[in-house]
């Protein structure tokens, strides 16, 4: 199943610019405001009160002041949940972030799913390798295919590794910004739907990589929606199919995103899921990262 009703986010208590990821995430901006933290709780709060009323389940945890945690707010790069209640923990670049990874958390979520096996993927850390999460892949679940590309947060061995433990199928490729620089997550140049992929090609500069991407989109029946790299630079890769109760397929993104779409990718984008967006510009810009960041999906087995 490609999309999940079931979510968990982690609400921020020390939200802020963090150095150790500014140094490969160039969608970082260190913002002068002295209430980050603040508004970027207002904002998690008014996300999280959009989705449920869309009728998403979404699973709230409070992060805790120690130890310190700016990034805490997605944690779909540090735990993943599988549909055979398997949770993989994923090696992380900046050591700040691997305290992210609380018991506590999966305390809670044990409250509610059924939590079967773990696979502890860290010990890369030891070697400076790493492959963070639902970040550096973005997988079509479905088809069981691994989209990655290259980065010093992805590494092509740890992602070879997940396959072979899950049967996903491997698709690695480079993918530079304007500035000709390692996108540093897959998950804010492509986003892969039930029937359709957004995707910002113009970010693979091989010809040959370009094209087995495309390939393998299209063999899997699925429709591709381009954006362009300035659409790419206002995360409008940056979104996630998800399902509500009903059944109703929802496609979530941050306002920014939405607003920086053309008219004609609303009207494609809608003919697969209902749009929604809310606004959290602090998060986007100090953090990096933008709503599908936000969400860990929680595919495990209900309780």
């Amino acid at each position: 199943m490609q999309t999940s009703s079931h979510i968990l986010m982690i609400r921020p208590v020390n939200f802020g610019f963090n150095a150790e990821t500014a140094v490969n995430n160039l969608f970082q901006v260190k913002s002068d405001q002295t209430s980050a933290q603040e508004n970027a709780v207002q904002e998690f709060d008014n996300l999280v009160s959009t989705l449920r009323k869309n009728e998403i389940e979404v699973t709230v945890v409070q992060d805790t002041p120690e130890p310190y945690t700016p990034d805490s707010i997605f944690p779909n790069n540090w735990i993943s949940f599988l549909e055979d209640g398997t949770i993989f923990l994923f090696p992380m670049f900046a050591q700040n972030r691997r305290a992210e990874r609380k018991e506590s958390v999966l305390e809670v979520v044990n409250e509610k799913f059924i939590i079967n096996n773990r696979v502890d993927l860290t010990g890369y850390e030891s070697q400076n390798l790493f492959l963070e999460g639902t970040g550096s892949m973005v997988l079509d679940r479905d088809h069981k295919i691994a989209y990655a590309c290259l980065s010093p947060r992805t590494d092509k061995m740890i992602l070879a590794d997940f396959c072979k433990r899950t049967g996903y199928a491997p698709i690695s490729f480079a993918a530079m910004d304007a500035g000709n620089q390692p996108i540093y997550h897959t998950n804010v140049m492509m986003c892969v739907g039930d029937a359709f992929v957004v995707i910002c090609l113009d970010c693979i500069p091989e010809p040959e990589e370009k094209e087995l991407v495309i390939s393998s989109i299209l063999a899997s029946g699925k429709k591709i929606i381009e954006i362009s790299q300035q659409q790419m630079e206002h995360f409008a890769g940056n979104m996630l199919q998800l399902q509500n109760r009903k059944g109703e397929k929802l496609l979530v993104m941050s306002s920014q995103a939405y607003q920086n779409l053309t008219e004609k990718q609303i009207t494609d984008l809608t003919q697969f899921n209902r749009l929604i967006h809310s606004d959290i510009s602090t998060i986007e810009t100090n953090g990096g990262g933008s709503a599908r960041c936000m969400i860990a999906e929680v595919f495990l087995p209900v309780r």
